[in-house]
């Protein structure tokens, strides 16, 4: 197997009640199928957005334990796991240290203080926090409506705003205000430094050997700057973060949604990290649904003449990307392709700002391809045969469509979990007896055991008209597939 080869991505609790039952799929019926095993974080305590609010980074024993970790290691399987630099979740100890204690708290700049921050830069309001004047926020970026503000209530009742990105909520418990949220962490805190280099060495002893920066580009804040992917302050906390994974052998996937003409992609690939493809989704559809691999053909090209090394995906535990595709394809074409999601029934996620964009469309891929077996197989082929690291969204793998009761029942916000079912191993064990699911498989294998997709290798894409042609080779190994994009048919040779 090469290192190189593909990757699992699903929940602890995707298939089965935990962790145990998906090792014991690659194990049997899906060994020899990947190389790793992207897990996601709710593999640690965590409280909302199905792990990406982590509590502490201790195995959440209700999900998975060591010894399944051990018995993936003992596979031969590279371990990948989040890290998330941004923030913490309000019932974290540190923000409940905060709550507890208020001014003598020893995290009290843990997190930040967002009057602290602004001061001399705004008015103060009635309600207790600073208003920025306009021209430092007048570029800000925000993913809610209004500013980024918890009021936190400390022990003698004065209300103090800190920052607060992402989710938040809060409600009165007995005469106190109890909270949920996302914490930002303020990277200017010694104590912050020293809790990143424990959550390292906790996250090395998992195993793990890829570490997924998760809303990385939002640590760094400064006064009248962006606050998303701040440079250079950006590139020098992946530098600093990097330093502390290279001690531990742990190899950085900086997470991040931009579009294709900001460039960000390059910038990342330039200094040497590997490159989420949140391209490639989009595209593949688009090659699929207009039978033109040209676009797809020419991406391809980019990534290998500028030594791009890539992780790339189809689907996820998040929506399709859309965001990314701005400059790559024409607006018209992707506007396109989300009223073709949407018709199929998927949900458009928007961005909050000054006027609202649109982010990703929440479906599963098998149904943004209109449940076609034909399509799903043809975008798998395409998929690991681009350049990069084929992620494989379990999901995907088992032919699953959308799923509203799923996302009925998380409610508001909940359109996320249309692509996240939690599937019995019974009902996982049924699909495999799929012909999509068991061809998916053979390509799975194929990609992982070909001398040919070794790293190092040679690669080469044609287009012309319907047909796109992708071929590899290396040390003498060759082998090629020709997609039919008109049929919707694909061949494999080997030599």
């Amino acid at each position: 197997m090469n290192q190189n080869g593909p990757m699992l991505n699903a929940y602890p609790d995707s298939i089965g009640s935990c962790l145990e039952e998906t090792v014991s799929l690659l194990e049997e019926e899906w060994k020899g199928a990947f190389k790793s095993f992207y897990l996601l974080p709710s593999l640690y305590h965590s409280d909302l957005d199905r792990g990406f609010c982590v509590v502490d980074y201790d195995i959440n024993e209700d999900l998975a334990s060591r010894s399944d970790l051990r018995r993936m290691r003992d596979m031969g399987l590279d371990l990948k796991l989040d890290f998330i630099l941004n923030h913490a979740s309000a019932m974290s100890p540190q923000f409940q240290d905060l709550l507890a204690r208020g001014r003598e708290s020893e995290y009290r700049d843990f997190f930040i203080d967002w009057n602290e921050f602004w001061k001399g830069c705004g008015s103060m309001t009635k309600e207790g926090y600073i208003q920025p004047e306009d021209k430092y926020i007048r570029d800000m970026f925000f993913r809610k409506p209004g500013l980024p503000i918890l009021m936190v209530q400390f022990p003698d009742q004065s209300m103090h705003p800190y920052w607060n990105t992402f989710y938040q909520k809060v409600w009165e418990e007995n005469g106190k205000k109890r909270y949920q949220g996302q914490m930002d962490l303020n990277i200017r805190s010694p104590k912050v430094w020293d809790f990143y280099e424990e959550v390292l060495d906790k996250i090395a002893s998992y195993g793990a050997s890829i570490l997924r920066l998760d809303a990385f580009a939002y640590a760094p804040k400064a006064v009248g700057k962006k606050n998303f992917l701040n440079e250079p302050e950006t590139w020098d906390l992946l530098e600093r973060v990097h330093g502390l994974a290279k001690r531990r052998d742990l190899r950085l996937l900086p997470e991040i949604h931009a579009s294709y003409e900001e460039g960000i992609y390059r910038k990342i690939g330039e200094r040497g990290y590997m490159v989420y493809d949140f391209f490639l989704p989009g595209l593949v559809i688009d090659a699929i649904e207009s039978g033109d691999g040209g676009r797809l053909a020419a991406w391809a090209e980019e990534v290998t003449e500028r030594g791009i090394s890539l992780v790339n995906m189809l689907g996820c535990h998040d929506g399709i990307p859309m965001l990314d595709l701005k400059g790559l394809l024409p607006e018209r074409r992707i506007q396109d392709l989300i009223d073709l999601m949407v018709k199929r029934g998927g949900y458009v996620k928007n961005l909050h700002g000054a006027r609202n964009i649109y982010y990703q469309v929440n479906t599963s891929y098998y149904s943004a391809l209109g449940e076609d077996d034909r399509k799903m197989l043809m975008a798998r082929a395409l998929q690991i045969f681009m350049p990069g690291k084929p992620q494989v969204w379990y999901l995907d793998l088992l032919g699953g469509a959308n799923d509203y009761e799923a996302m009925k029942r998380a409610g508001e916000g909940g359109h996320k979990e249309i692509n996240r079912s939690n599937l019995t191993a019974r009902e996982a064990r049924h699909r495999m007896e799929l012909p999509l699911v068991k061809e998916q498989l053979r390509l799975l294998r194929l990609r992982n055991e070909h001398p040919a997709f070794e790293e190092g290798n040679h690669f080469k894409v044609r287009s012309e008209g319907h047909i796109l042609t992708l071929s590899h080779e290396r040390d003498g190994a060759k082998i090629c597939l020709r997609a039919d994009l008109a049929q919707m048919d694909y061949r494999i040779t080997e030599a």
